[in-house]
């Protein structure tokens, strides 16, 4: 196999992998000093569908960038098979007078040089040439693949015919995403695509890279689309790379073994060193014990040093609960109908009720009328027709993408938590910025310098800090990796108001809502299905060839759909869910601190008995000492068991209840 490789020095292949598509070898690349990557070597196998995780600000983009050929590796090589294409989305989106169809079949330029020569070739042999390339290619069957994934991606036959520049930036980059899907290359490099698609394009497209033929590296934070659309999870971690099989559910539980096993060799070992250093330190001075030191010496010199596991626990969200709950329904539409001025309404015949404690998430593709139904029911439009009852006694918060873009860059977060509490003390408000991870350092930085999680988290801290009974949040989690989503829903698990979600994130989806709102055809209906139920009708309306891995709809052994629950049952058993989950963590956390308590006693009273003067000088005191370890030891052991069995209460709880 031929290979073409990007490197700053010829490199060889190693052979673990015989045939991979992608092979990254001792990759070394640094941005202003700083490694990002440090020796980072992994081989993927073609065919493989491979998910790139990492925190925010780990490398992820700058790998696909670099595996592109965009930027140029500092030492180590990336190699792909030669003639190999590498699909990557670009960052512009495209514009123009081409009609949207005719765009993305443009982008394939073999099928559009053939096709022009074939309407000037004279010779014969060249035309049955052109023929038989155009045949082995798909081209004649290439505008109704192109059609059907624009469909997927959510652009019906009328919108396909119409000019790239009437579409705003973000359906302009799905129809980027499209002429990449559509042109097939054997490596496919996606970044964070579902950040510009709505629930049901996302959907789709995890459906479709489910049996994509080609190799995927995808770079997401989507927690479903991690678990059903890859095989394989890479993860980037301090500038290496360790490729896990299975997807990303797979790869938590088998990075939490390792790093179990990790922490037990490196307590052994570090125990072990003290012993070794204690003896060193006493006998180092004898002359009858000098040999047995020195050979100890040689012995702790020679012990390999395991890496200590960094903290990497993200910070918590804290959504403050209403203070004073309000008698359901807290909001009723009448008959309700929303527009903008003088246009004719987006929606019409609006009769719903939110209750207190509903969790209750937005479906319908973008254009629908999703956000404005949030800004109807959030008070930041009213009624062009009929009634919205009980806005005036409740607290709305209300967060939107595009609200990022309205924080003041010059402005820190210490700053907008002064103007919400102008009598409070410093202390006070840096507690408060606390709760949502600003800490000391980020709390003084400018919002110009935060990055996109930092700024979401602050604008949900800003969007919650008057302690609404209804929260309104429109793509919450855009920003968010995926450590900080599942921060995101224990907030909205332990919130006592009403949530209103509009997401792309199915995992959010599921583990938040207990019912459905259809936003389409003008108007907005209760959902009586599930999410698969509606994953299963949407596929089916965008079917088609490149309609891969259709779901049915959840079924029993009759062939019937399952029922869904009542709406009633539905929010009962949410509100059960949080209730019962409360104690567990209670006790989850109260286990946790008896550990770190014992721990810290533990390691004071070896620091003690490390200093070899102890011995000769109080060897009472010494002994003393030593027994009171091993009893610590001993009510540590029992601690950490409590703390598992804790733990794992809590964890199977909730799994439970997301179940």
């Amino acid at each position: 196999m031929e290979w073409r490789e990007f490197s700053s020095q010829p490199i060889g292949l190693q052979t673990a992998h015989p045939h991979p598509m992608l092979h990254i070898n001792e990759l070394v690349y640094r941005i202003e000093g700083k490694p990002i990557f440090d020796g980072a070597t992994v081989a993927i196998p073609g065919g493989h569908k491979v998910g790139l995780v990492g925190r925010n600000g780990a490398g992820k983009t700058t790998l696909l960038r670099l595996i592109n050929g965009e930027l140029f590796p500092d030492a180590g090589s990336i190699g792909v098979p030669r003639n190999h294409r590498i699909g990557y989305v670009a960052q512009e989106a495209p514009g123009g007078e081409a009609s949207l169809i005719d765009w993305v079949l443009s982008t394939d330029a073999e099928r559009a040089a053939l096709l022009a020569e074939a309407e000037s070739a004279t010779d014969p042999h060249r035309i049955a040439e052109i023929q038989v390339r155009l045949q082995d290619i798909g081209a004649h069957a290439a505008p109704a693949r192109a059609a059907q994934i624009l469909a997927g991606l959510g652009f019906d036959e009328t919108r396909q015919r119409r000019a790239c520049r009437e579409f705003s930036g973000g359906w302009r980059m799905r129809v980027a995403l499209a002429s990449v899907l559509f042109l097939e290359p054997e490596i496919l490099l996606l970044d964070e695509p579902t950040n510009y698609l709505d629930l049901e394009g996302t959907l789709w497209l995890e459906s479709y890279l489910k049996s994509y033929p080609q190799t995927v590296l995808i770079v997401s934070h989507d927690r479903d689309l991690l678990n059903t659309a890859v095989s394989s999870i890479l993860h980037l971690e301090r500038g290496r790379l360790t490729l896990y099989t299975g997807g990303y559910d797979d790869f938590e539980e088998t990075r939490r073994e390792r790093q179990r096993l990790e922490l037990k060799l490196k307590k052994k070992q570090d125990d072990e060193r003290r012993r070794i250093q204690t003896f060193i330190d006493r006998f180092k001075a004898k002359a009858t014990k000098a040999r047995q030191a020195q050979s100890r010496v040689k012995a702790l010199a020679r012990m390999k040093p395991i890496a200590e596991q960094v903290d990497e626990r993200v910070a918590p969200f804290l959504l403050p609960s209403p203070e004073k709950l309000v008698a359901s329904p807290i909001l009723r539409l009448e008959n309700a109908a929303v527009g903008y001025g003088d246009d004719p309404p987006v929606l019409t015949n609006l009769n719903l009720r939110i209750d207190q404690d509903d969790r209750i998430a937005l479906l319908g593709q973008n254009g629908n009328g999703k956000s404005t139904f949030a800004k109807l029911i959030s008070g930041k439009l009213s009624p062009t027709h009929g009634q919205v009852l009980g806005a005036a006694r409740i607290e709305v918060g209300y967060f939107a993408q595009h609200q990022l873009d309205e924080l003041n860059p010059a402005a820190t977060p210490y700053d907008y938590m002064t103007r919400l509490l102008p009598d409070a003390t410093e202390a006070q408000r840096r507690t408060r910025l606390g709760t949502f991870g600003f800490g000391i350092d980020k709390a003084d930085t400018k919002c110009a310098n935060l990055s996109g999680g930092e700024k979401a988290r602050l604008l949900l801290a800003l969007t919650a800090f008057h302690k609404p009974h209804l929260l309104i949040l429109d793509e919450p989690t855009n920003h968010l990796d995926v450590d900080s989503r599942e921060a995101l829903i224990h907030a909205l698990m332990a919130f006592e108001g009403a949530v209103i979600l509009i997401s792309h994130d199915r995992h959010l989806v599921d583990a938040v809502a207990d019912r459905l709102w259809l936003v389409r055809n003008g108007t907005v209906t209760s959902y009586d299905g599930d999410i698969d139920g509606y994953r299963a009708e949407l596929l089916a309306e965008r079917g088609g060839r490149n309609r891969p891995g259709s779901m049915e709809a959840e079924q029993d052994p009759s062939g019937e759909r399952k029922p869904a629950a009542s709406r009633a049952d539905q929010r009962r058993a949410a509100a059960e869910r949080r209730a019962e989950l409360a104690p567990l963590k209670k006790a989850m956390d109260a286990a946790e601190r008896t550990v770190a308590k014992l721990s810290d006693q533990i390691a004071k009273l070896d620091q003690l008995l490390a200093d070899g003067s102890l011995y000769a000088n109080d060897p009472e005191r010494a002994q003393k000492t030593a027994v009171e370890r091993g009893l610590l030891a001993k009510q540590l052991a029992t601690a950490e068991d409590d703390w598992l069995i804790a733990g794992e209460a809590y964890e199977e709880a909730r799994a439970a209840s997301d179940a």
